[in-house]
């Protein structure tokens, strides 16, 4: 375990919250939200990125994604066992129109 890991609980990722690896993240979140919910959200860029650990690792990836023509800010929770190549997509929300 990593030093400064709190189990269960949300800590801002450290680094760039927009490299590859949240970016994929959240372009799985938004897929899966438009085939939950058909609808056609385009991503377009993380904003921030929490992580817990958990049975495997929870991750809150706030980012914005374009309804329309309007570019609005969604919450997505993730959660993965990478030992199960399992991830799911268990929350996302709207936060609201992005700035």
């Amino acid at each position: 375990m990593e030093p400064g890991i709190v189990i269960g609980g949300l800590q801002d990722v450290e680094g760039d919250a927009n490299n590859l690896e949240y970016q994929e993240l959240a372009r799985f979140a938004v897929d899966e939200h438009n085939k939950k919910t058909n609808a056609m959200l385009q991503f377009k860029r993380v904003v921030n990125v929490k992580q817990a650990v958990v049975e495997g690792l929870k991750y809150c990836i706030t980012l914005e994604a374009v309804d329309g023509h309007k570019t609005k800010v969604y919450e997505a929770e993730i959660w993965l066992k990478l030992w199960e190549n399992f991830r799911s997509l268990e929350g996302f929300k709207l936060l609201g129109d992005a700035h």
